[in-house]
């Protein structure tokens, strides 16, 4: 099964996301944990909520589905439902952030 994900991706993706998986692993993020699957087109990410704020103490996941000539087209990022409660995240899991440029 993994085969196959993996032809979906370019050489370029493939390559670049088994190297930044095994930094992940080496040196994770504060606050984020990668949760090991099968595809590596797909990853879903455990995130502590912040000391100190209203998601202090929850754990909320991300799912990060890369697309076939990542990294020059973006990853989409949503939160696996239940989503947390905030003005930018909809209850479908979706991130609505509007970019400012000036």
């Amino acid at each position: 099964f993994l085969e196959l994900e993996l032809k979906a991706l370019s050489k370029i993706a493939c390559n670049r996301l088994q190297k930044e998986l095994v930094e992940w692993q080496v040196n994770p993020p504060a606050g984020f944990k990668h949760k090991p699957t099968d595809n590596l087109k797909r990853w879903v990410i455990e995130v502590n909520g912040v000391p100190g704020t209203l998601y202090a103490g929850e754990m909320y996941q991300l799912q990060v589905d890369f697309p076939e000539h990542y990294p020059m087209e973006a990853p989409q990022v949503i939160f696996v439902p239940p989503a947390p409660l905030h003005p930018h995240i909809y209850s479908n899991g979706h991130i609505c952030l509007g970019l400012s440029l000036f």
